[in-house]
């Protein structure tokens, strides 16, 4: 077993051998949208009773593996999970009350698309346990959102974004930019429109054409023509200009809150805490293993009624691949990473960790800083954080 001391960036408050986030998979949309690449899957029925009776189990496995922990922050992801009842939420939320302690302030976040069928379910949400809503809003004209095939419209978002504030405590949104055909000026009135709308919180995504999806199709055979890379970076700086300004300076590379409204959950990843994934295609991290759950509903359902959870693989991580993706995740905060305290929390000597050369080169270049123990990347290398990752990465 890995040894744990309290993460960095935390200042102690959250102890990784105490704490806990949990996250739940709701695998169902009612369409794919052609640039998705999550676990998402469409069904013309789905038996709520079962799917129930199936998370719940799922996430009894996980309780048996952790006892005793406080869970601070829970997250339904998906998928669609504003196509849940309100009442398989609840019923959720009170198991893993059963399971485990609820942290005081404990944050329970549910992805929602803004449809107006949707947001007529947001006060029956809330009045379940969520206290954070994360809208997939993506853009804010009709004519980008029938291009992400998004089923809703830009009246229906504004609608949605204007209930879900009067109902939710937190509110975060997300949009896609550097879209094909996009120009600097249209995202900067976009995105300026997007700040007057007052939430604590924004994630802003560059259009990434990933394989298997159908824009990669569309790539492929020349009919679409993925936005210029300079002008990508280009948006990306003025991205984070914007919302500094506006009070909500960029703490991961694609998102962005005022102080305070980060989102708690997210940050248990990038901090490399335990975390448990249950429900279809969930991973998780917990006690140094890597867990995957089967991707597809039907076989995840299968694996439940058989040995009890959703478990296709569980996989025991070694110090130096745990350190990597430690590293790996912890670059993309702006906070960086206290590589002391990630050194002695994995018993490996810096040198296992990264190629100081190779620090030393790029901090030179602008890209990164070495202060003391804390290595950050800046604004200039976020813009190129992947092939950064490649080149600073030892573990």
């Amino acid at each position: 077993m890995l040894r744990m001391v309290p993460l960095p960036g935390t200042g102690g408050k959250r102890n990784v051998m105490t704490s806990l986030a949990l996250y739940i998979h709701w695998p169902f949309c009612l369409a794919k949208c052609p640039y998705c690449d999550f676990n998402s899957h469409v069904r013309d029925r789905v038996e709520h009773d079962r799917w129930q009776a199936a998370l719940i189990a799922d996430m009894a496995h996980e309780a048996a593996r952790l006892p005793g922990r406080t869970v601070t922050s829970i997250f339904f992801g998906g998928g669609t999970p504003s196509l849940m009842p309100p009442a398989l939420v609840a019923a959720l939320i009170e198991a893993a009350a059963g399971f485990w302690t609820l942290a005081p302030d404990v944050e329970i976040t549910l992805e929602a698309n803004p449809s107006s069928v949707e947001a007529a379910r947001f006060a029956a949400l809330a009045g379940a346990g969520v206290n954070r809503v994360s809208l997939g809003v993506q853009a804010l004209d009709d004519q980008t959102l029938r291009f992400l095939g998004r089923l809703h419209d830009a009246g229906e978002a504004l609608a949605a974004l204007d209930i879900a504030q009067r109902h939710f405590g937190r509110v975060s949104f997300d949009l896609i930019y550097a879209r094909p055909g996009q120009t600097a000026p249209q995202w900067q009135a976009e995105l300026a429109r997007a700040l007057a709308f007052g939430t604590g919180h924004l994630s802003l995504y560059q259009l990434t054409i990933e394989p298997g999806t159908r824009f990669a199709t569309l790539v492929r055979e020349g009919s679409l023509v993925p936005l210029d890379e300079d002008a990508a970076a280009d948006m990306y700086a003025m991205t984070r200009v914007m919302t500094a300004a506006a009070g909500l300076p960029a703490y991961e590379i694609s998102n962005h809150a005022r102080p305070g409204e980060q989102s708690r959950h997210n940050l248990t990843y990038w901090r490399y805490g335990d975390y448990v994934g249950i429900g279809p295609g969930a991973h998780g991290r917990r006690l140094g293993d890597a867990t995957q759950r089967h991707r597809k509903p039907e076989n995840w359902l299968n694996a439940i009624a058989v040995q009890g959870h959703g478990i296709v693989e569980t996989r025991a991580l070694d110090r130096a691949e745990a350190a990597g993706e430690a590293l790996m995740m912890g670059l993309r905060l702006d906070e960086g990473i206290d590589l002391a305290a990630l050194s002695a929390r994995f018993g490996l000597p810096l040198d296992r960790l990264i190629h100081p050369a190779k620090v030393r080169f790029y901090a030179d270049l602008g890209l990164v800083r070495h202060d003391g123990d804390r290595l950050t990347v800046t604004p200039a290398g976020m813009a190129l954080l992947d092939g950064l990752l490649g080149e600073l990465v030892a573990a």
